[in-house]
């Protein structure tokens, strides 16, 4: 299993450092004209981003300074984002490099004068003929640009006279062989850079600007009449940290309050860190209003920081935790269960401790931070789980890959007699950046069928 795992991750490893190394060719080596500090300074760059990233990772997992976590998050994180953008836009490249050398090969066939025809001479008379021996008169006749012929006026102006640059190019041809494929590469190299650092630039701008709010509808059948309209602030995935501190989350508490909702559920991954660190970038979190309170369940990443810390703190907030555990509203059942990755510290979910008791006659909401968790919710007759976890999956193509490894990426979908919304999440993890998958806090509103 450790050859294995060895294995893994050497292939892993080389696969990245040949993506970098590609990227360092594209954008330094094939930009220039030879080694130089251009092609030198490309690689400390690329090298000294993966050591940051790198250093980002390994210090929050490890509960390093939270003074460290920061000076190394903002830069390594953000390098991360920006990596995946500049590999996948020099890809893109790769398909614009080709088109752009035949349109200016065309455009310089199209600029080259067409050959001269021959004058027509008359045979040459017996009193024209040049005695053997005699030279040829000499004539002031021009001879074809750029032969170079002693007497001619190319030869008479010496090098550079026929329009030659350094690079082999010619008025008739503007851009030769050698400098239209450098002139290729640094057009590509450049609209590349671009093009991610627009991309991860605008991303992140999205993300540190706060979360949208969407609103959802969702008809329950047991739902009674008199629970119609029955609001549900939903947020996951706020991942306060290194990067996003208090000022996020005292957006993201205002943005709750703007919806008015009758309740309000936190589904996990609220913190990347210990109390000690990040229990003043939560305090806001006291500020949460709701007519029937604030309702918390574990995600995974809290039982990276300390799951039974978090849950002593959000108690302490004002929030209530839903350990296993199910609360009868006045009209349906909230129900909340851990994260699975609590099993490996004993703490997982308990579907039997949550809900194994309850009237199924009443309608059933339950918290549980990811979707994959939906199949135990169907089995014991839950009407609706409220979930995130997925991230919508925060940085394209991402999408691709979270899409396979949940049930459901992001929205509402119907499972049996369940039904599951996943939410996108309000802040992001590791790179502050989303691309395509914008952040969201959800409101869900219950309609009744009886209505």
């Amino acid at each position: 299993m450790v050859v294995v795992f060895a294995l893994v991750a050497l292939a892993v490893v080389g696969v990245i450092a040949t993506a970098n190394w590609y990227v360092w060719r594209r954008l330094f080596r094939d930009t220039t004209r030879g080694p130089g500090p251009v092609r030198r300074v490309g690689a400390v760059v690329i090298a000294g981003g993966w050591v940051l990233a790198v250093g980002a990772l390994v210090a929050e997992r490890t509960g390093a300074p939270f003074w460290l976590q920061q000076v190394l998050a903002w830069p390594g994180f953000l390098w991360l984002a920006l990596s995946i953008y500049l590999l996948l836009a020099v890809l893109a490249g790769e398909v614009v490099r080709p088109l752009l050398r035949r349109f200016l090969e065309r455009r310089a066939a199209a600029r080259r004068p067409a050959p001269e025809p021959e004058p027509h001479r008359a045979p040459a008379t017996d009193t024209e003929r040049i005695p053997a021996g005699t030279a040829p008169p000499r004539t002031t006749e021009t001879q074809e640009p750029g032969t170079g012929h002693p007497g001619t006026p190319d030869a008479a102006a010496g090098p550079g006279a026929s329009g030659h640059d350094g690079a082999g190019a010619t008025p008739e041809s503007p851009l030769a062989l050698p400098s239209r494929r450098l002139f290729v590469s640094r057009v590509v190299a450049g609209a590349a850079a671009a093009a991610a650092v627009g991309t991860v630039g605008y991303g992140t701008y999205g993300v540190l600007n706060g979360p949208s709010v969407k609103r959802v509808t969702v008809p329950l059948a047991k739902l009674p009449r008199a629970a119609h309209g029955f609001r549900i602030a939903v947020v996951s995935d706020i991942h306060l940290g290194p990067v996003l501190g208090r000022g996020f989350a005292q957006k993201v508490v205002d943005t709750i309050n703007s919806t008015q909702p009758d309740l309000i559920a936190v589904v996990g991954d609220l913190v990347d860190g210990s109390v000690k660190d990040l229990g003043p970038a939560a305090a806001p979190l006291a500020g949460l209003k709701a007519r029937h309170g604030a309702y918390f369940v574990t995600g995974n990443h809290e039982y990276f920081s300390g799951a039974e810390q978090w849950v002593a703190e959000v108690r302490r907030l004002g929030l209530i935790p839903l350990e296993n555990a199910r609360t009868e509203l006045p009209h349906f059942d909230l129900a909340g269960v851990n994260d699975v990755a609590g099993e490996d510290q004993g703490q997982g979910p308990d579907y039997a401790k949550a809900l194994g008791d309850r009237d199924r006659a009443r309608a059933c909401v339950l918290l549980a931070h990811q979707p994959v968790m939906i199949h135990d919710a169907v089995d014991h007759g839950v009407d609706l789980q409220l979930s995130g976890h997925t991230h919508g999956g925060q940085l394209w193509p991402g999408n691709l890959i979270a899409g396979a490894a949940n049930p459901t990426l992001a929205g509402l979908e119907r499972y049996g007699d369940t039904q599951l919304y996943v939410s996108r999440g309000a802040g992001a993890w590791g790179p502050p950046t989303r691309v395509g998958a914008e952040s969201d806090i959800t409101v869900i509103e219950l309609a009744s069928r009886q209505a």
